[in-house]
């Protein structure tokens, strides 16, 4: 099952050129696109499925700078300033409200991450709340949280992600952009060493500038150009629930579970901290990469066998300038979600909220989240391809720090002054010493 995603048409006829080209249709690829479109490019948006159909409208829909890796704090709090306009500039709801986040914790690691939360809000000047049990009884009434304590960030929000991606593309086209969805793009072509086509099912696009934002895919994309992206593929779990009458107006993640309210009156709901990473042929490949994260979130992390390792064996990794690809084969990423996680989440919240004894689950899914080493995101120039930038990795952060994301690769695609500094997000911090090795598919 999958969540219901607003649906954006794609356009029909392809066009020659372009001064844009953006490779991934979700939340980072539109709103790369909606940007570049307000400063007059040509853009063009190619998305192999549906806009928004994969993580990007699969995941719990939090809108927070609070609680992030310390390279991402400028990313949130730029993000949060833009969230606050989008529904003007797209001229679509986005289901963004600043409706407030708590954290909170029990156990002394816990607490310790908490003082973590704490002093960074300090650092970059984030208002934050510290809160103790009794505190945390007054903000959710009727709850049973025991001695839980935390943190909140009342200017934090929420927004729909069945809505907000597609709302950015809608404004996107709004000012000239073009879409194109089940239509993916299958190569590069280059011109004296720089980017100048984009070859996809249905043609060419002469262009100068790409931006790959494919998610989960883009280390596949890049491997075929001979760029070994470090980055994993993470299956999650989310539920959301029926109207819960009396239910918490906060958004609130502890140790057990993470709850959002939604806009329907229901709630979103995953079991916190609890992720499964895919075992495929490049989980072998980038397990020296890997090893030091794995083991730092062993109690947060499972291995899992499933059908990815079947399916990574028999993908093709390189293919045929004109050939059909493995982005044809699979046109959304549509993994059967875990119940067992899902149960035990909704127990948790159950316990604390009595509220929600009955309510029915209207629906669960899953989905694949594309993971670096460090956990925070590459939006960088390729290396050894000018033309190219890459913007992955998200590492299930990506939907909150969406809109500063999209708008940095773009910069950084038309040489434009960058909103935040993309140092952080270098590909070169992985020490990677693979060139780019153009071949029959470009």
């Amino acid at each position: 099952m999958h969540p219901n995603i607003d649906p954006v048409p794609s356009d029909d006829r392809l066009p020659a050129q372009a001064d844009l080209v953006v490779i991934g249709g979700g939340i980072i690829g539109c709103a790369a696109a909606l940007w570049a479109a307000e400063q007059g490019l040509r853009v063009v948006i190619l998305e192999k499925g549906r806009i928004g159909a994969e993580q990007s409208g699969r995941n719990w829909g939090w809108v927070r700078r609070m609680g992030r890796a310390r390279a991402e704090y400028p990313l949130g709090i730029a993000s949060l300033r833009l969230w606050d306009g989008l529904n003007a500039r797209t001229g679509h709801d986005t289901g963004f409200r600043r409706s407030g986040i708590v954290y909170g914790g029990t156990t002394p690691a816990e607490h310790r991450w908490l003082d973590t939360v704490a002093q960074d809000a300090r650092d970059f000047g984030i208002d934050l709340r510290r809160l103790g049990p009794a505190d945390m009884a007054s903000l959710f009434p009727g709850a049973t949280l025991g001695d839980l304590s935390g943190v909140l960030s009342a200017d934090d929000g929420r927004a729909e992600p069945a809505l907000a991606t597609a709302a950015i593309a809608k404004g996107a086209r709004k000012h000239g952009a073009q879409i194109f969805t089940a239509c993916a793009a299958r190569g590069l072509e280059t011109s004296t060493g720089h980017v100048s086509a984009v070859v996809t099912e249905r043609g060419r696009i002469l262009t100068h500038a790409v931006i790959l934002a494919a998610g989960a895919w883009s280390r596949l994309f890049a491997g075929a150009l001979g760029l070994n992206l470090p980055q994993l593929r993470i299956r999650a779990s989310v539920l959301r629930t029926g109207p819960v009458a009396g239910g918490p107006r906060l958004t609130l993640g502890t140790g057990r579970f993470g709850l959002r309210p939604r806009l329907d009156g229901g709630y979103t709901i995953a079991l916190r901290g609890r992720s499964r990473v895919q075992i495929t042929p490049d989980a072998f490949r980038l397990l020296p990469q890997f090893l030091p994260g794995l083991r730092q979130n062993l109690g947060d992390l499972s291995l899992t066998l499933d059908h990815s390792l079947w399916q990574g064996l028999t993908t093709p990794r390189r293919w045929p300038a004109e050939g059909r690809t493995p982005f044809e084969t699979a046109r959304v990423l549509d993994p059967k979600p875990q119940s067992r996680s899902l149960s035990a989440a909704l127990r948790a919240v159950t316990a604390a909220f009595p509220a929600f004894r009955g309510v029915p689950v209207a629906e669960r899914w899953g989905g694949i989240i594309d993971v670096t080493p460090d956990g925070v995101p590459i939006i960088d120039h390729a290396p050894g391809l000018p033309g190219l930038v890459i913007a992955t990795g998200f590492s299930g952060h990506g939907f909150g720090i969406g809109p500063t994301s999209g708008q940095l690769a773009a910069e950084l695609a038309i040489g434009a002054a960058p909103l935040v500094d993309a140092a952080p997000f270098a590909l070169a911090r992985f020490r990677l010493t693979q060139a780019p090795t153009l071949g029959a598919n470009t």
